[in-house]
């Protein structure tokens, strides 16, 4: 995707081109889809969340500055459309909820079975997570943002980012093995874990 290309699309919208949004939503519905669902597991609010950004998008249109990424922009906008989803659920309803719906990782049809096991369990882990540590995970594993654009979208500063991942990242570990018991297998329990844990390597 070309962050050029969106910062002038947005700033038409801003003109009052509105139609253009046609063109970003196209372009940006899927990472969308994809954060939300990664943080509540359940499908259905996750696409109505994808439309509320679009939404508020054009609402407030008229903040945008293009000085910046337009998906962070986009996904401040997320954020707080994630957090108030979230203000008005109890924890249970997500935590336990069976209608977690995973994404599909393409193993290959050798490892289909234990890939799928084990990414069950991390993702039952990372649901299990409280939101602000599973919110900088999503971004920073599932989205690949760098550590700066996360502070930019959560307005903080990067050292706190980098604290929250460390955190974050122990208590997915500690859920995960917890989750596993006895029977997994102890060097792939690691090696799934630690995917998580390149984390902090990769956003330097």
């Amino acid at each position: 995707m070309n962050s050029s290309e969106d910062n002038q699309l947005m700033l038409q919208i801003r003109s009052g081109d509105v139609d253009k949004l046609s063109i970003l939503f196209d372009r940006h519905h899927v990472p969308l889809y994809n954060f939300f669902l990664r943080m509540t597991g359940i499908k259905e609010i996750s696409e109505d969340m994808v439309q509320d950004v679009f939404l508020r998008m054009l609402k407030y249109r008229h903040t945008y500055r293009g000085d910046g990424k337009f998906s962070n922009w986009m996904f401040h906008i997320a954020r707080n459309v994630q957090f108030d989803y979230f203000k008005k659920k109890q924890r249970e309803d997500y935590q336990n909820s069976d209608k977690l719906e995973l994404i599909s990782d393409n193993p290959t049809p050798g490892e289909a079975a234990e890939q799928r096991q084990n990414s069950e369990l991390i993702h039952s882990a990372l649901m299990k997570l409280a939101v602000e540590k599973r919110e900088v995970l999503v971004l920073s594993r599932f989205q690949s943002k760098k550590y700066e654009e996360i502070a930019e979208i959560l307005g903080c500063k990067v050292g706190t980012i980098k604290a929250r991942v460390h955190r974050a990242i122990k208590d997915l570990r500690d859920i995960y093995f917890e989750l596993s018991g006895e029977d997994c297998n102890l060097n792939f329990k690691v090696k799934q874990v630690n995917k998580y844990e390149k984390l902090q390597t990769n956003n330097q």
